[in-house]
Parts: structure tokens; sequence; C-alpha cells
């Protein structure tokens, strides 16, 4: 259905299209002509000189374009994780993103399993499930009852956040799996590096009284970790305790040297 403001502008441009051409054939004028067509490019039995061809059909099963012969190969770029000074070779990572699980509630959950062994992490984000062990909210615990279980992390708050740990649980195994790939010692990994970020929040709508629509936000985030194999712990060889002397005591030390 059209609008008032939409039938007068079309409205005007057919008088001022039928205007103009009454106006034409008054005056005598003519239309101006269009300009002549370009012809088409007739192609040559040349072949074109291209950096990156599809391959033929002998070569396509072993084919595999560098990146940097790819004409936007300096645009392909890997995944980005924050830590960028672990090494990805003695390492193995995991993320997902946009996830739909509590921002505030993972995040504790992960900073609970950063820096613990993977067989301990696993273990005890399974408790958490079971409400064997409880997650410590340190930073997001606002109207967070207090719970006994908190005493083991020195704090009087804790939670158990279940879907949290399922997750982080999901993506343990999957960097579990990754290094096993890359051949590394499964049994000694370590979780050196987790981060959880906030996502775009996601939008809905609760109707209220009296017509009222308030908004029904949800939180997703990003998670990424990587697991590296712990280092070697070697003893502290043993340091012979250095006596240190005033000036006085080594002038006297020097003199009783010379006299002898």
């Amino acid at each position: 259905m059209y609008t008032r403001t939409t039938l007068q502008r079309t409205t005007n441009l057919i008088y001022g299209s039928l205007r103009e051409a009454e106006m034409r054939l008054v005056l005598g004028l003519a239309y101006p002509r269009r300009a002549p067509r370009a012809k088409k490019r007739t192609t040559t039995s040349e072949p074109r000189d291209l950096k990156f061809q599809r391959p033929t059909t002998e070569k396509r099963q072993n084919f595999s374009p560098d990146i940097e012969d790819h004409p936007l190969g300096n645009h392909i770029k890997m995944v980005r994780y924050a830590a960028q000074e672990i090494p990805a070779a003695k390492s193995a990572r995991s993320r997902g993103s946009y996830l739909r699980v509590s921002f505030k509630n993972t995040r504790e959950t992960a900073q609970a399993i950063n820096g613990m062994k993977l067989q301990r992490a696993l273990t005890f984000l399974t408790n958490v499930t079971e409400k064997a062990e409880a997650v410590p909210m340190r930073r997001y615990a606002g109207s967070t009852g207090r719970c006994a279980q908190g005493k083991q992390w020195g704090v009087s708050k804790a939670r158990w956040p279940v879907k949290s740990a399922q997750f982080l649980i999901d993506l343990l195994k999957n960097a579990e799996a990754n290094a096993d790939t890359k051949g590394l010692d499964t049994g000694n990994l370590v979780v050196k590096h987790i981060q959880v970020n906030q996502a775009p929040k996601g939008r809905r709508r609760t109707y209220r009284a009296h017509g009222r629509i308030n908004p029904y936000m949800t939180n997703p985030c990003h998670i990424e970790l990587i697991l590296t194999e712990a280092e070697e712990q070697v003893a502290k060889a043993p340091v012979s305790k250095e006596v240190h002397l005033s000036s006085r005591q080594r002038g006297a030390q020097i003199r009783r040297a010379i006299q002898a």
C-alpha cells in the first residue's frame, strides 16, 4: 500500500517527463543519442598469464598451493591467541567462540583451574558438577552465599557452576587430543594459559504487566586455553653462605696476611 508521499513523488515524475517531451516536440529538439556499445573482445588462443591457476585433473590430487603464491595470501591469517610467547610446537591449544554459557561463572571456573595439571583439572571440574568441590567466586561474587567448601581456597564465597564446568571439560579434552596428535606427553600436561572474554550479548524480550517490555539478555563468552608440558623440577644446588666483612675487618685480614 502506497503512502501519500510516495504517490505524490510518482505523479511529479510522470508529469515532469511529459512536460519535457512536450517542450522538445514544440521546439524541435531531439533527445541526445547514446554512445555506441563497445564490441565484445574476442578470446585469443594464448593462455592467460596468471600466477594462481586452477590445476589440471592430474595435479588436483596432490595440489597444495602455497599461501604466498595465493592472490590473497597476505590477508590470510591464522587464529590468534592472547598468549604470544608460548611456542606452538610445544603446546596444544583449544578454543570456543560465542558459547552460550555465563561469562562471569565461566571466568571464575577457568581461573580456578589455571596452572593445574590436566588430570587434576578434569577431576576438579567433574567434582564441581557433582558438588563435591566448589569454585571460589573472587571477582564476580555479587549476592553469592557463603559455602564451607570455599575454605579449600581460602575464601568464604563459592558456587557450583555446572554448565561452565561441562564446557571447560569439553575444551580440555579437545586440547588433550590435539596434544596427543602432536606427540606430547599427555600425562605431563599443565594448563599454562586460559582466558575467558565477553562475547556480544544476545537480545530477547520479556513481556511485563501493563503492556511493558523489558530486555532479556544473554551473556555468552569466548574461551581459549593452552596446554604445555610441565617443566622438570631441578633441586637447587647448595650454596655456601658468604661472610660479609666490613672495611675495617678486611684491612685487618690483609695486614695479618702480610705479616705472616
